[in-house]
C-alpha cells in the first residue's frame, strides 16, 4: 500500500507504524543499535552497559482518569528502560507549550512529573522549554530521554526467546486505552475505568533478583499486547500460542471495547509488560509479581511453541485457533 503523505494511522502502533519505521526511517538511520528496534539502545562503555531511550507524548486529553501527560511521560520512559534490563537513573524532560495554556494546568503537570519521578526513584537532570503560537500545538507536548545502567545477570532481547518459554503479563490489559476513549469520546458508560499508567521498574528489579532465566521483556503500549507479541514473534522467528481465557481483562473494559468494536488485544497499556522466561521459573516469577501492587493480577497467558514463521495463534474460549494479525487500519491515535 503506497501513500504520498503521513496519516494518523502511521502513529497508532499497527502495520503502518511498522512500515514507517522499517521502510522509511531505518533507510536513513541504519546502525546496529537502531536496527534492533528495542525499547532502549544498549551501549557498552569501558566500565558499564548503558541503556538509552527517548519518547514523545502527545496524548489527548492531557488529563485523564488515572493520570495525565506528566506522569505518563515519566512512567513510559522508566518502563522502556526497565524492560530492557536496566535500572533507570536519569531523565530529561522537554516541553513544547501552546500559547494560552493555563499556568494552573502546567503546574499540575509539573507536580505530577515530580511525584512520578519520586516513586520511580529517578532524577530529572536536564530539559528544555519552548512556547509556540496558539493553534500550532495541542496544549502541551512532552519529550523525554532516559538513561539507566544494565544490571541483569543474563541477556534480555527478542532474539533470546526460546522454544518452551512461558509468556506472562503482569495484569489486566487495555485499561489505559479504554480510559482514554471513555474520556475522549465522552462515552456515557457507568464505569470506573482508570488508566493503568504506572512505573514498573521496582517490580522488574525484584524479578531480576529472583531469576536468571528471563529472556525478554517488552511493555505493551501502542498496539497493545497483540502488536507486541507479533513483533517479538517475527524478530525471534518463533511461533507463540496464547489462551484467550487466561488473558486478564476487567469486564467493564471488555464491554467498552465491544461497544466501540475494538479488540482488547490491540488496545494500549501504560503499566503492563510481557515477560518471556524459561518455564521452570514461570511459577516463581508469577508468584513474585502477584506480591506487587502492579502485578497482583498477573497471569501466564501462553507459551512459545516452536521455531516457525513468527506467528501468534490465539486459542479462543471455544477452543478454536485464531491467527493474530497485525492491524492494518487506524487503531487509537494520540494514546500516549
Amino acid at each position: 500500500m503506497n501513500f504520498d503523505r503521513i496519516l494518523l494511522s502511521h502513529g497508532s502502533g499497527g502495520l503502518l507504524t511498522n512500515n514507517l519505521i522499517k521502510d522509511v526511517i531505518l533507510k536513513y538511520f541504519n546502525n546496529k543499535w537502531l536496527n534492533e528496534l528495542n525499547d532502549s539502545a544498549l551501549i557498552e562503555t569501558n566500565s558499564n552497559k548503558i541503556c538509552f531511550t527517548t519518547d514523545s507524548y502527545v496524548i489527548n486529553p492531557i488529563f485523564f482518569p488515572g493520570g495525565d501527560i506528566g506522569s505518563l511521560s515519566i512512567h513510559g520512559t522508566v518502563n522502556d528502560l526497565a524492560v530492557s534490563g536496566a535500572k533507570p537513573l536519569y531523565i530529561s524532560v522537554s516541553f513544547i507549550i501552546e500559547e494560552g495554556l493555563l499556568f494552573e494546568e502546567f503546574e499540575r503537570i509539573l507536580s505530577s512529573i515530580k511525584k512520578a519521578a519520586e516513586e520511580a526513584n529517578v532524577k530529572i537532570v536536564t530539559g528544555d522549554t519552548k512556547v509556540v503560537h496558539k493553534g500550532t500545538c495541542d496544549k502541551i507536548f512532552i519529550n523525554t530521554a532516559g538513561i539507566g545502567i544494565y544490571n541483569y545477570k543474563g541477556n534480555i532481547g527478542a532474539d533470546k526467546i526460546m522454544k518452551g518459554d512461558a509468556i506472562i503479563v503482569n495484569g489486566n490489559i487495555a485499561e489505559h486505552g479504554a480510559a482514554i476513549l471513555c474520556k475522549r469520546e465522552e462515552l456515557n458508560v457507568d464505569s470506573d475505568i482508570n488508566s493503568d499508567s504506572a512505573p514498573l521498574n521496582n517490580l522488574i528489579e525484584r524479578l531480576k533478583n529472583i531469576s536468571n532465566n528471563i529472556h525478554c521483556m517488552r511493555d505493551a503500549t501502542r498496539g497493545g499486547i497483540g502488536v507486541v507479541l507479533l513483533e517479538l514473534a517475527k524478530i525471534s522467528g518463533k511461533d507463540f500460542i496464547i489462551n484467550e481465557r487466561d488473558i486478564p481483562i476487567r469486564a467493564n473494559v471488555k464491554a467498552v471495547c465491544e461497544i466501540l468494536g475494538l479488540d482488547p488485544l490491540y488496545i494500549a497499556n501504560e503499566g503492563k509488560f510481557l515477560l518471556f522466561c524459561d518455564k521452570c521459573d514461570a511459577d516463581k516469577i508469577l508468584n513474585e509479581m502477584k506480591k506487587d501492587k502492579y502485578g497482583k493480577n498477573a497471569a501466564i497467558i501462553g507459551f512459545v511453541e516452536k521455531e516457525g514463521k513468527g506467528e501468534v495463534n490465539l486459542r479462543t474460549e471455544l477452543g478454536s485457533i485464531r491467527i493474530v494479525d497485525m492491524p492494518a487500519g487506524e487503531l487509537v491515535p494520540r494514546i500516549c
